[in-house]
């Protein structure tokens, strides 16, 4: 038995115990996940092929780990401009292994695996010996340690002019970008002329990695490419 998931804009044909990897899904290794957007399933000689047949099927798989892709060079010139520039790009993904193609209208069991020592320090405050989880509006307000969140040019793609049209906007953090929807996304790229760069150049994803702590993309790429060795 084998069926066709879509996820990540993507179609992956997958049986049980199959590893593929997709675009990142928010998880620790261990955790299960379930793909409902199910395009063809298949039982021995028997094939169903779209909706609603398919509705009852749910696809089960175990997240191994979080990974990241080879890194992609982007390189823009403009001629007797003297202007030129270099960014790198490394797509965030999740290799999953497939445990089971459930029909009938069954649905796994989500277990949950263990979060890594870093995640259970930034998610948790000892008290007195015990642990206490932080509320999700304290997470999400949280600034990167030496790192202002007031500081947007430290997302990959916002430059001096594209700073002053956010800010003339009222958009004067990561934690409001960070925020954003699809529709937000869409709305602003329209009324301030971004052109796709905040899609393109991931901002939500980058302005939730430096709340979280991480250090701003494109100086992790630099010193990538100084020292030769992957982050």
């Amino acid at each position: 038995m084998f069926a066709v998931i879509k996820t990540g804009g993507k179609q992956f044909r997958v049986a049980a115990n199959d590893r593929i990897t997709v675009a990142k899904i928010e998880g620790n290794p261990g955790d299960t996940v379930a793909f409902g957007s199910v395009l063809m399933l298949t039982d021995g000689e028997k094939s169903t092929i779209g909706a609603p047949f398919l509705g009852d099927i749910t696809v089960a798989g175990e997240i191994v780990e979080q990974a990241r892709g080879e890194k992609v060079i982007a390189f823009k010139k403009r001629r007797r401009q003297n202007s030129k520039r270099k960014r790198g790009f490394r797509a965030e993904l999740t290799v999953v292994r497939i445990t089971d193609i459930l029909t009938g209208g069954k649905k796994p069991e989500m277990k949950k695996g263990e979060a890594a020592p870093v995640a259970l320090k930034a998610g948790s405050e000892t008290v007195k010996g015990k642990a206490s989880a932080k509320p999700a509006k304290a997470k999400a307000e949280a600034k990167a340690e030496g790192l202002d969140a007031s500081n947007l040019s430290l997302i990959s793609g916002v430059g001096p002019t594209i700073e002053k049209k956010l800010r003339a906007a009222g958009i004067t953090s990561w934690n409001d970008i960070a925020a954003w929807t699809e529709a937000d996304i869409a709305k602003w790229d329209e009324e301030l002329k971004l052109r796709g760069r905040a899609t393109r150049e991931e901002w939500v994803e980058q302005a939730k990695e430096l709340l979280a702590g991480k250090p701003p993309r494109a100086k992790a790429d630099q010193a990538e490419l100084a020292s030769g060795e992957d982050y």
